[in-house]
């Protein structure tokens, strides 16, 4: 095998990753919103992804079946529905759980895998047990070859743009809007948020529903890279809370910068040694580097 092959294959997987990279960010940043900034451990957030997978299957069967014509323009619209169904369900389960449950963390965290259970059953008897793919457009399939023995595929290109897309716009709307000036002032001083007028069980309810929004949007993604079933989300879920807390867990710097760290470790693992030992190498090097930092990559300083 030739250098300019082994570059190239190097290429290819290290790409491979960057596409598991942007499913973990998209999980990540919609955990890092809810747990970072709420302490709410949401063992249901891989459903909100399933939620969005699901739209998107179901938009594409729709178009499919009712408007064919529109095959090659329904998917943007399927990422905006997959966010919106998901914030919806995300909104309901805080007004109907979550909000009794603050600062109770362990009820939390059994309530919201009961919810999860609920969901996956509902899935396979909703929409059936078996996994399913929708219909991409064609603009997202093959590939592109910028140099003769590299080909990186269009759906990849298309989830790394996306998941920049949705980073930089969790950034700005926490570091630049109404929205995120409250949930930083929250975060900081619930007590005094609360005493200068801020709604802080609104804006709880607003933050919670977009981290599922958020998931949803990972759903989505996921579509072009995997098939969907009752129990896909859950596959991520502990990976996603591997990201956040390897990262910083009120750090959305340290999300990105994690979730890059062990997609790309695994990736490049997995073309070495088996799926199995490239897991276990990827949480190994994770357990040794919290024991050195316990608070993560990028611990924020927040004031109690």
């Amino acid at each position: 095998m030739s250098l300019s092959e082994m570059l190239n294959i190097g290429l290819m997987q290290g790409f491979a990753g960057l596409s598991l990279f942007s499913v973990l960010l998209l999980m990540g940043l919609g955990l890092a919103i809810i747990f970072g900034q709420m302490g709410v451990i949401n063992m249901a957030h891989g459903e909100f992804m399933a939620i969005g997978a699901y739209t998107v299957f179901l938009g594409s069967t729709l178009t499919e079946t009712w408007a064919p014509g529109l095959m090659q323009a329904y998917f943007p619209l399927a990422i905006l529905a997959a966010f919106a169904f998901a914030f919806a369900a995300g909104w309901l389960a805080e007004w109907a759980l979550i909000r009794h449950l603050y600062r109770r963390p362990l009820d939390t965290l059994l309530a919201t895998w009961g919810l999860s259970l609920a969901l996956q059953q509902a899935f396979r008897s909703f929409i059936g047990p078996k996994e399913v793919s929708p219909t991409l457009p064609d603009w997202l399939m093959g590939s592109w070859s910028p140099v003769e023995g590299l080909d990186i595929p269009r759906n990849g290109l298309f989830v790394l743009a996306l998941t920049a897309t949705v980073t930089v716009l969790v950034m700005v709307a926490l570091y630049r809007s109404r929205w995120g000036l409250r949930v930083r002032a929250t975060v900081s001083n619930r007590p005094m948020a609360g005493a200068v007028g801020i709604d802080t069980r609104r804006t709880d309810r607003m933050t919670f529903a977009i981290g599922c929004g958020i998931a949803g949007i990972a759903g989505a993604a996921f579509t072009t890279i995997g098939s969907t079933g009752p129990t896909s989300g859950s596959l991520y879920i502990v990976d996603a809370f591997l990201v956040v807390t390897f990262g910083g867990a009120a750090s959305l710097l340290g999300t990105v910068a994690s979730a890059f760290a062990i997609a790309q470790t695994q990736s490049i693992s997995e073309f070495f040694l088996t799926g199995s030992m490239a897991k276990v190498l990827t949480l190994s090097m994770i357990v040794l580097i919290l024991m050195v930092r316990p608070q993560g990559l990028f611990a924020a300083k927040v004031r109690r």
